[in-house]
């Protein structure tokens, strides 16, 4: 009969193979529904950064006779603002943007991450740790594993880091081409269970992901560094990753990404025609300059069929515009 230990070794083994079998390839195939989604953090208001992610997956849904659905990535109470969720739906509704089926919301799925995690744990594929930031500041923001062989008292506070192993993960971005990341080298080992008790934003998302069926991600390039991340989690437990396609950010005159982090100006919901047609603009749809008096509706009713990933090939950023024309 197997020991504990060695049948956790099967397992981290057998789930480092897996992670052999993402190529560079897309992952699923055609045949496969498509099923997209668009996950804003109730941080605030949508700006048009927020607007041109939203806009990508929507039409990348749309054009392929899929479906789009809404989830509020709510996982972290401290960091939302009061009434920014109904913000951002109504932002969505002003500018055409309707989400099949039902709202979902991160926080009632808390359960259900802790108990994936907790899994990951007795598979000997997630540790406790409790390494401060300021400690792996220190180190170059790399985490040396130490807890992986020395875990804190169990009775002490403590993050779980998952192990990422040794091998490379790699995969084709569907905007940014081939990718390649070496987990061990880039941070190391992961949290995806924070110290104050909360599930990360690496493990909630993937399982989200997951849960959904969602096929196809299509969100900003400042999350392609999560990317291998979620990848290795879903090998881990088994299951195919979505497919990914990584968009360009809007950046400001000196060259920082719009967020809501730095004061990005809310959307004007009174401009939702200008705000449409500037966003199909910067995708590179080069819609026709009467189209932006037309209902957000003919606006979106014209480019589906024209949208196209390709348009934005190595695309890492796009100016933000001066103004919007009237």
């Amino acid at each position: 009969m197997k020991s504990r230990k060695s049948s956790n070794a099967a397992d981290a083994g057998g789930a480092m193979a897996r992670l052999q079998a993402v190529t560079e390839s897309p992952l699923h195939p055609p045949s496969r529904r498509y099923r997209g989604r668009f996950a804003p953090s109730p941080t605030g208001p949508l700006h048009l950064g927020s607007l041109l992610t939203a806009v990508a997956s929507y039409l990348d849904a749309r054009q392929a006779g899929g479906d789009w659905l809404l989830r509020i990535e709510n996982i972290d109470p401290v960091r939302e603002a009061s009434g920014a969720e109904s913000q951002i739906l109504h932002a969505l509704e002003q500018h055409g943007l309707h989400w099949d089926g039902p709202l979902e919301r991160q926080w009632s799925r808390m359960s259900h991450y802790r108990e994936v995690a907790e899994r990951l744990r007795e598979r000997g594929l997630a540790y406790r740790c409790q390494c401060s930031r300021s400690e792996l500041a220190s180190l170059g923001g790399q985490h040396p594993a130490t807890c992986r062989h020395r875990p804190p008292a169990a009775n002490l506070p403590s993050a779980l880091r998952v192990d990422v192993g040794d091998r490379p993960i790699r995969f084709i971005d569907l905007i940014q081409g081939p990718q390649q990341f070496q987990l061990a080298r880039d941070g190391g080992d992961f949290v995806i269970w924070r110290r104050d008790d909360l599930v990360s934003y690496q493990l909630a998302v993937l399982l989200d992901d997951l849960r959904q069926g969602i096929s196809r991600v299509v969100r900003g390039v400042d999350l392609l560094d999560s990317t291998p991340r979620q990848i290795h989690l879903a090998m881990l437990l088994g299951e195919p990753p979505p497919d990914y396609g990584h968009l360009p950010v809007l950046v400001n005159r000196s060259g920082a990404k719009l967020s809501k982090q730095n004061l990005a100006p809310a959307l004007d919901l009174s401009r939702a025609r200008q705000n449409l047609h500037a966003v199909l603009t910067l995708l590179r749809l080069e819609p026709p300059p009467a189209l932006r008096h037309e209902a957000v509706r003919t606006q979106l009713d014209w480019a589906t069929p024209r949208w196209s990933l390709a348009a934005l090939q190595g695309c890492r950023s796009l100016p933000m515009p001066e103004r919007l024309a009237d």
